[in-house]
């Protein structure tokens, strides 16, 4: 007797999501199984769309800017910064010198605040509970940094097109050093916990894979790009806010499976507090703002501005018409490109696997529909 088949078909198809805990906010996936082995995936998105693009032709430059603190939440200082670039870039003006190191200095401290969110879900969806206490235990230290600073802790509008929003409270300083000090021992005690753990190696270990060659055919970028062994990181290949003036180095891997984007993260972490210390110790006295007109009319053409996200290359095409308004804002953003490389590095493996490399590439719904 033949095994007995459904319509002709052993494949089972089943959702996962949109609303599943593992898939870091409303992403269906259609997998396609043969038992517990994964032979495609079809990614259904949008449940989170709210138009953000539209709205910006119906918003002036300046009101716009809140907007974008809202697509990557977890990361909202990275999105404002490459939105003020392309503006400026539109504009022909250039942020003063303190306000580039402040800028570098909370996006940097952002993108721990980001890794650490990652790193602690990545690791409860894989099954080890205890990492996400400690891990956003150490975000509400960067966390009130920013509230200090803007009264926000996560859609931290931090700054104005031209400079900063606030000038810096009393002790910034003295707390981001407090932070640099205290952080390198709480990363230590991350990878005592996970780094040979037997059952995290074997969840992560050869699986996901995505070689080099696969990264640049579906336009990853990030750690999941630099896990595959590239070293491209638009901070020293396009630097941008004076990064050219920081040494420091772009950690990459080898095999581009899960565990090496889980090690790539963990040295980035390292590599940004190296940055925001000698940042911290070399903050200039002078203006927050460049000169900027009260109601900004960039002239009649168009800017692309991208930055490396904690994510991957988040970038920001604005056309102007010369008037108040954008005559059309669209965004690359790192999570909705690095979304496309999932079905790729899921087949052939488990329905666990599935649920390991989503968190893996650290994607956040809210800047995949916009």
């Amino acid at each position: 007797m033949p095994d007995a088949t459904f319509l002709d078909s052993t494949e089972l198809v089943l959702n996962m999501g949109p609303q599943h805990p593992s898939t870091h906010g409303v992403l269906r996936v259609i997998l396609k199984l043969d038992g517990e082995k994964v032979l495609g995936t079809d990614c259904v998105i949008g449940y989170l769309h709210r138009g953000v693009e539209k709205i910006a032709e119906n918003r002036t430059y300046v009101q716009f800017n809140p907007y974008v603190d809202r697509m990557d939440y977890v990361a909202a200082v990275s999105n404002g910064l490459g939105y003020c670039l392309a503006i400026e870039k539109l504009l022909n003006v250039e942020a003063p010198p303190r306000a580039q190191v402040v800028r570098v200095i909370l996006a940097e401290l952002n993108r721990i605040a980001s890794h650490l969110v990652w790193l602690g879900t990545h690791a409860l969806d894989i099954g080890a509970l205890t990492p996400v206490f400690y891990c956003f235990r150490e975000r509400e230290a960067v966390l009130n940094i920013f509230e200090k600073y803007c009264g926000a802790r996560l859609t931290t509008h931090a700054f104005r097109i031209g400079g900063l929003q606030y000038e810096l409270y009393d002790g910034f300083e003295r707390e981001v050093k407090a932070f640099c000090d205290m952080f390198p021992a709480k990363v230590d005690e991350y990878e005592e916990l996970l780094t040979r753990n037997r059952i995290w190696v074997g969840r992560l270990v050869n699986v996901g894979v995505l070689n080099a060659q696969d990264c640049k055919r579906y336009g990853v970028t990030g750690p999941v790009l630099r896990a595959a062994g590239v070293e491209w990181d638009l901070r020293k290949a396009q630097p941008y806010s004076g990064y050219e003036k920081y040494d420091f180095r772009i950690p990459a891997g080898r095999n581009g499976d899960t565990y090496d984007r889980y090690t790539v993260r963990m040295e980035e972490v390292r590599q940004s507090l190296c940055i925001i210390r000698q940042a911290v110790e070399t903050i200039p006295e002078g203006p927050i703002m460049a000169k900027v007109p009260k109601v900004i009319k960039p002239p009649v053409g168009e800017a692309y501005v991208s930055i490396e996200a904690p994510k991957g290359e988040l970038g920001y095409y604005v056309v102007s018409d010369g008037s108040t308004q954008p005559y059309r804002v669209r965004v690359r953003p790192p999570s909705f490109v690095n979304l496309q490389a999932l079905d790729r590095m899921v087949r052939g493996g488990l329905v666990a696997d599935v649920v390991a490399v989503i968190g893996t590439l650290d994607i956040v719904l809210g800047e995949v529909d916009r």
